[in-house]
């Protein structure tokens, strides 16, 4: 039997996830409605210094960013990875985005998870795909 476990933890900063049950039940409904299932999922909430130290470490990038997903899935209709996301840079998205900062990590979490079912945003193609579905997930939240 397959075994669901979404965990969120945080790393060098205080912050704690509000609705931890409906967001977990929301990324379960992204994956199934996408025709995969959920393994183990981290969420993992760090400081930019946090990330950009995995950026530099695992990508060669020395640049900050918002999330960098890891995908663990060894079978390909089971979701499973590590997404780390910079609570910082999520505040200062939402302030330059003109939005609240629930619907940016909202957005951000998301973006992850597709990611992780396979979806990519090197291309404006890709990107305008990957925007298409966060902004239909998102408006599938009824929380």
């Amino acid at each position: 039997m397959i075994r669901t476990k979404i965990s969120f933890f945080s790393e060098e900063i205080a912050f704690s996830l509000k609705l931890k049950t409906s967001i977990r039940s929301w990324i379960n409904d992204t994956i199934t409605s996408e025709g995969k299932k959920a393994g183990e999922l981290n969420i993992i909430f760090c400081s930019d210094d946090y990330l950009l130290s995995i950026n530099n470490q695992y990508l060669n990038h020395n640049t900050y960013t918002d999330i960098i997903t890891f995908d663990n899935s060894e079978d390909e209709s089971l979701i499973e990875g590590d997404i780390f996301i910079s609570i910082e840079r999520i505040r200062e998205n939402a302030s330059n985005f003109n939005t609240t900062e629930k619907d940016e990590l909202h957005r951000v979490i998301i973006h992850g998870i597709l990611h992780l079912l396979g979806y990519k945003d090197k291309n404006k193609a890709d990107k305008d795909l990957m925007t298409q579905k966060e902004d239909f997930y998102l408006n599938k939240r009824n929380f």
